[in-house]
């Protein structure tokens, strides 16, 4: 029997061949390269400067960093995440949007911005402040979207319709950690600690 190696390296003869080959139409990226986040990877002269923010913040009070994992706890060092959260006072209006690549290297992603205030369901039940995570990398097809909640507000996950939605022993997987300056959050694509992801 040939190996999985050779097999999937040649051109396959038919459509219905086992293992399946990857199509064009299911592969993704590189985003990074390509042109989203050129200057961060050392590619110049596509734009002056990378978007990374909807609007600066000069004087950010926090920065949120981590890193994103593979299913057995490897280092992922080629991601775009893309954040979204409402303003101090809970508004979408002037709500702030980030981008920001892995560092090629260490596999670090980081954001410097401010806590996301409450906001409300169309019912006006309460939603604890959080932050919208958007993750794409070469070979995930489809975006994968989670969120960033704070520890200082546990106290509202009761309330919250969409945390109920998220089974206790699963929350942890969504709550950053307070470090200096800020908060710590790792994304895990799967796995035993794998993040919740949400299907919207």
């Amino acid at each position: 029997m040939e190996s999985l190696d050779i097999r999937r390296a040649r051109p396959a003869k038919t459509n219905a061949e086992i293992p399946l080959r990857e199509t064009a139409f299911q592969t993704a990226g590189p985003y990074v390269h390509i042109g989203c986040l050129p200057n961060s990877v050392g590619v110049k002269g596509i734009y002056a400067d990378d978007l990374t923010c909807n609007k600066p913040l000069t004087n950010a009070p926090m920065t949120i960093s981590g890193k994103v994992f593979e299913g057995e706890s490897v280092v992922c060092k080629d991601m775009m995440l893309e954040f979204w959260h409402a303003d101090e006072k809970g508004c979408y209006d002037n709500g702030i949007w980030h981008r920001s690549s892995t560092n090629l290297d260490s596999g670090i992603f980081s954001i410097k911005t401010q806590m996301p205030g409450k906001t409300q369901t169309a019912e006006g039940k309460v939603l604890a402040p959080f932050i919208s995570v958007w993750i794409t990398a070469r070979g995930i097809n489809v975006g994968l979207l989670t969120r960033i909640y704070f520890p200082e507000h546990e106290s509202i996950f009761n309330e919250d319709p969409h945390m109920a939605l998220v089974s206790e022993n699963r929350r942890s997987t969504l709550l950053a950690k307070a470090v200096d300056g800020g908060y710590h959050f790792d994304i895990h694509l799967q796995g035993a600690a794998e993040t919740v992801f949400f299907d919207v």
